[in-house]
């Protein structure tokens, strides 16, 4: 039904979030991680679903631990290898996950958007927002 009143309408930054585990899941700090098809935490692997965010602490099932908190934004990972490894010239291109870890420039579950590439590793814009900007512009 549409509104009749004025309504306080919560908010967040969406930068932030917290997501239950799966089971037997064990996330990293710093880890990529994506939602099994129940909308739980799993770690990221090249055969999985997108990335839904980057752990900011460890998350252990079997330990106790319920949930997983998660961030979106830029953060740097290990360059795939042979095929994979990203360049310069990849920059603006989708990043594809290699393990939870590491990201390459071709695979099948998406890690984010490439912004940069440097000594340190492949700059990530991970996130929702960054992954439907560039599959819109690239359609």
């Amino acid at each position: 039904m549409a509104l009749t009143a004025d309504r306080n309408t919560p908010r967040r930054e969406g930068a932030l979030f917290k997501d239950p585990l799966a089971a037997a899941a064990l996330i990293f700090a710093g880890a990529l991680y994506s939602l099994d098809g129940s909308g739980n935490a799993v770690k990221s692997t090249s055969g999985g679903t997108a990335v839904r965010g980057v752990a900011q602490g460890r998350a252990d099932q079997a330990g106790g631990d319920t949930h997983v908190e998660g961030m979106r934004g830029v953060f740097c990972f290990e360059n795939g290898t042979a095929g994979a490894a990203v360049s310069r010239a990849d920059i603006g291109a989708i990043a594809y996950v290699v393990d939870d870890q590491t990201v390459g420039k071709t695979g099948t579950a998406v890690a984010g958007v490439i912004v940069d590439f440097d000594e340190l590793g492949v700059w990530v814009d991970v996130g929702a927002h960054s992954i439907s900007v560039t599959i819109e512009e690239a359609g």
